[in-house]
């Protein structure tokens, strides 16, 4: 049986990625949540086909085949709160994903590619989750897919002819919430395939490693080592996931989003999900609108120089206080932004978004080519003096 996982072409693949895949035997429980994300993945995906079995993306009936879900197909409410609630853990993982890959450095060389790919599935992710929020069609919905396509009409010359495309018509109305609902089944299976593309550009050198040097001297195959590590954080993710469904499921939601979408009546406070409350806060900071939509489109996209901006001799801050220290500023900075981002437009919330708008650009562009740079020269006078 072993011969033949290892000939045929197929549990080759299989067993080259998740049997005999030689991982770095240092690396750390932060490393678990690229699993965790493939997880995530599939439940999506299991649960969407499930729930658009019985939605209807027609305008009119949006929201009742929703509530018809919830109460009359047989653990459609399980379904649907597994959905909802499976997005805003997918998101967790996410940014956790994200912020170890910032800490550890694993977005350097050799593994940019998987850097970019990864950057491209977090852009992806966040549209998909956006057009699933406006296919429920209540109130938050309605405004929120309101708000964000306006946006649109800011690019120069062809923004006010986008927007009515994108639309189908003169606001958001039927035709807006089935091109949504369209993108939203068929985004997660493109999202699969870049997955499957950012499994690809790892597995040619391998997971870095806490320590930040290279890990081919010590490696321990991935079966059973590594598969019963994310067997634990899998155990926890599922442990907190059936909590919030069956003892919390509408916590991580906003309440507006339980009324049918009402064009004739604005909320009080239009706001995205949580998830999107920081890039939501970044646009608001900037009083321009053309500038807001770049800043926050860039917000994203700036993570793609990082592999270019950090200059550091070393990979991964474990052994660089200095750079520690403005990581977790960093950190503290974007939690700081997605508070803001559900906050209204007064003072002292208006400066306050400035300046974190500031610090968060500044940590890519300034910060880190800076704090390298200076890291780099207190290492090469350490050995001299030595």
């Amino acid at each position: 049986m072993k011969a033949y996982r290892k000939t045929q072409p197929y549990l080759s693949l299989v067993n080259s990625y998740l049997i005999d895949s030689p991982q770095p035997s240092t690396i750390s429980y932060w490393y678990n949540f690229g699993s965790l994300l493939g997880l995530c993945t599939m439940v999506q995906i299991a649960t969407g086909i499930f729930t658009a079995m019985h939605y209807s993306s027609h305008i009119e009936l949006a929201f009742d085949s929703v509530e018809h879900i919830m109460r009359d197909v047989n653990l459609g409410w399980l379904i649907r709160y597994a959905h909802a609630n499976g997005a805003s853990f997918f998101f967790i993982c996410l940014y956790i994903h994200v912020g170890k890959a910032l800490y550890y450095g694993s977005y350097r060389k050799p593994r940019v590619l998987v850097w970019i790919i990864g950057v491209i599935i977090l852009i992806a992710t966040m549209a998909t989750a956006f057009m699933g929020y406006c296919t429920v069609y209540g109130q938050m919905s309605h405004w929120g897919a309101t708000v964000i396509t306006n946006l649109l009409s800011a690019i120069p010359f062809v923004g006010n002819d986008i927007v009515p495309f994108i639309w189908g018509g003169f606001s958001v109305s039927n035709p807006t919430i089935q091109r949504f609902f369209a993108l939203h089944y068929l985004l997660p299976f493109v999202l699969a395939a870049l997955v499957v593309l950012h499994l690809i550009a790892l597995h040619v050198h391998g997971s870095s490693n806490p320590v930040g040097i290279t890990g081919n001297l010590d490696r321990l195959s991935f079966h059973p080592y590594f598969v019963f590590k994310d067997l634990i954080t899998v155990f926890v993710w599922f442990f907190f996931f059936c909590f919030f469904v069956f003892f919390s499921p509408n916590t991580l939601g906003h309440p507006d989003n339980y009324m049918p979408g009402n064009p004739l009546v604005t909320p009080a406070s239009i706001v995205p999900e949580w998830y999107l409350l920081p890039f939501y806060a970044i646009l608001r900071s900037i009083p321009d609108k053309l500038g807001g939509v770049i800043a926050m489109f860039g917000a994203t996209l700036i993570l793609l120089i990082l592999p270019y901006t950090d200059r550091s001799i070393y990979r991964g801050l474990a052994f660089k206080p200095i750079s520690k220290f403005f990581f977790w500023l960093f950190v503290f900075n974007f939690v700081l932004l997605a508070n803001l981002g559900q906050l209204h437009v007064e003072v002292p919330f208006i400066q306050l978004g400035v300046w974190t708008t500031i610090y968060y650009f500044a940590y890519f562009i300034i910060i880190t080519p800076a704090i390298s740079t200076l890291e780099n020269i207190l290492f090469y006078l350490g050995r001299v003096n030595s």
